[in-house]
């Protein structure tokens, strides 16, 4: 998987101006005290709509059934995919590092490890085999990608670009970088979570609630 940030519009300067139009006030240069107090300010009673007036683009490389826990997200954001209409180059898979366990006591969710056995670790990676050889078999009978798409599995890896505020992304990742969610969307989230802060230091600090 892989998180790029590949362009972003404002600084922390932008929330602070955005806040202080209001007043008929701007400034050219960031006062790391009381603007900073000012953000901290804006974050704590969820003056959301000066952090909407800075943004990012992302690109990000998934497998499907990550890209789809994170499609949830509408608010604030924007989201182009990569479309196996008009693709038909060779589909990658994903392959866990380890398999969890299912939690005793919860629907959701993981727990422990699961250790397999070689029959079903041999099972599954020609499942995932026979499912590229039969979508290639489709395209070389002429079938249209569109409809030869259906067999592929949900550990093919996809991309796409995400764009949206700093706030929406804010909320994607105060509510998917805490520890009980998918630990695969964890782990891009978490990457959203470094690259933006790197970007917004200040606002960004006020804004995830950990």
């Amino acid at each position: 998987m892989k998180v790029t940030l590949v362009d972003k519009m404002g600084t922390d300067l932008s929330v602070v101006n955005a806040a202080r139009v209001s007043y008929a006030k701007s400034k050219d240069s960031f006062d790391v005290v009381k603007d900073e107090k000012l953000i901290k300010y804006l974050a704590e009673h969820e003056h959301w709509s000066p952090f909407a007036h800075a943004s990012l683009q992302f690109r990000i490389k998934a497998p499907i059934f990550v890209a789809r826990q994170l499609v949830k997200h509408q608010v604030g954001l924007v989201w182009n995919e990569v479309s196996r209409r008009y693709v038909d180059d060779a589909p990658e898979l994903y392959r866990p590092d380890s398999w969890r366990g299912r939690p005793q006591n919860s629907k959701q969710g993981s727990e422990g490890e699961v250790k397999l056995d070689q029959t079903i670790n041999y099972n599954m990676e020609t499942t995932m085999e026979s499912c590229l050889i039969l979508y290639n078999s489709l395209l070389q009978k002429g079938v249209a990608p569109e409809q030869a798409r259906m067999v592929l599995p949900q550990s093919m890896m996809t991309e796409w670009y995400w764009s949206g505020t700093l706030y929406a992304f804010a909320r994607v990742c105060n509510l998917r970088c805490k520890p009980d969610t998918q630990r695969e969307t964890q782990e891009v989230a978490n990457e959203i979570d470094r690259l933006t802060n790197e970007a917004f230091p200040r606002s960004w600090k006020h804004l995830r609630k950990i």
